[in-house]
């Protein structure tokens, strides 16, 4: 069935972004207009730190999942095998992952409010990946996403596995998993000199 498959047309593509557009416009939504205002602060604490959380779940994931992990390895070899392809995350199974391991959690510890932002949050960072992500493979935009290219080339030709933050090459400092090459004063990978 299509909607279970690694491989998308563009349209698919299209539609992912845009289900994820609408749910973070929706989940926004509700909470300024339902949210109670005595959790309003704690909500917008939440938000970036979903946000933030999402850089070290990205890397985690495609360091530890998609490079050590089956079938989820197999599953990424063909990404590095068809970068061009659009290969990536069936909807159904992230917002799954993302529902079952955020969202939930986060409603049993913090309640629903608390939920929601954290939710938010992880969904913004989702979406900026996949956006990134599109971008380093299929567009030539200069600033942030030539810099960020430049890094994910690295993590698909280098000959020494790392660069595997998207969105951030944070945790490949904290790590030591940034290419050496990603500290060329050519290119510096999103760092200033």
């Amino acid at each position: 069935m299509a909607i279970f498959s690694l491989e998308h047309s563009r349209f698919a593509w299209r539609v992912d972004l845009s289900l994820y557009g609408m749910a973070i416009v929706a989940l926004m939504a509700v909470m300024l207009l339902y949210g109670p205002r005595a959790q309003w602060f704690a909500m917008a604490v939440c938000v970036p730190l979903g946000l933030g959380s999402w850089t070290i779940i990205e890397y985690v994931l495609h360091r530890f999942v998609l490079h050590g992990a089956q079938p989820f390895q197999d599953w990424h070899a063909k990404h590095h095998q068809q970068p061009k392809a659009l290969i990536y995350t069936p909807t159904f199974f992230s917002a799954t992952l993302i529902f079952a391991f955020v969202f939930l959690p986060a409603w049993v510890a913090g309640g629903l409010w608390i939920a929601c932002a954290l939710t938010l949050g992880i969904l913004v960072g989702y979406l900026a990946y996949s956006v990134t992500h599109h971008n380093v493979h299929h567009r030539q935009i200069d600033f942030y996403f030539k810099h960020r290219r430049y890094c994910h080339a690295l993590h698909h030709h280098a000959l020494q596995p790392g660069c595997y933050g998207v969105t951030s090459s944070f945790w490949d400092r904290v790590f030591g998993t940034l290419s050496p090459a990603a500290f060329s004063k050519k290119t510096l990978c999103g760092m200033y000199e």
